[in-house]
């Protein structure tokens, strides 16, 4: 069992991490090269990253869980569980705080595209305090995978 719970929390810094990364740094960018309707290409890139953020979720709530119970109290002032919390953080900010007044402001510009809208104003600076927060997050992935493997070494 010991060795499940090893694998599992390895899968899932690889899933957060790599979701991070081909979603918003392959998947989104070829999507809006390619996409000529670009309502459309933000359409389906929101759906992505409420996904990916649904993902990083459930994948650091089972980290902190896993950690904890590996190291108990301590692992609460180890530099991984900082990271873990940032990421996890960062997710629940842009799921639950900026992601739904974006696709709000996007209903509200209905039928035109928001870009074209009275709100384009906010909707830029929302994306662009989200974009910012993302490739914190990310970067922050790559702490947490090379934290991840020191500690498992430990």
């Amino acid at each position: 069992m010991k060795n499940f719970t090893h694998h599992l929390a390895a899968l899932c810094i690889t899933a957060w991490v790599g979701s991070l990364w081909a979603i918003g740094y392959l998947a989104v960018p070829v999507l809006f090269n390619t996409q000529p309707d670009k309502p459309l290409a933000g359409l389906l890139a929101g759906q992505m990253f409420v996904r990916a953020g649904y993902l990083g979720l459930a994948c650091g709530a089972y980290l902190i869980i896993y950690y904890l119970n590996r190291s108990g109290r301590e692992f609460i002032r180890q530099r991984l569980f900082r990271v873990i919390s940032s990421m996890l953080l960062i997710t629940l900010i842009i799921q639950f705080g900026i992601q739904p007044v974006m696709t709000e402001l996007k209903a509200q510009a209905s039928p035109l595209d928001v870009m074209h809208s009275a709100f384009a104003g906010q909707f830029k600076i929302l994306h662009g305090i989200s974009s910012i927060a993302y490739l914190i997050e990310s970067l922050l992935g790559i702490l947490l995978v090379i934290k991840s493997r020191s500690n498992s070494s430990a």
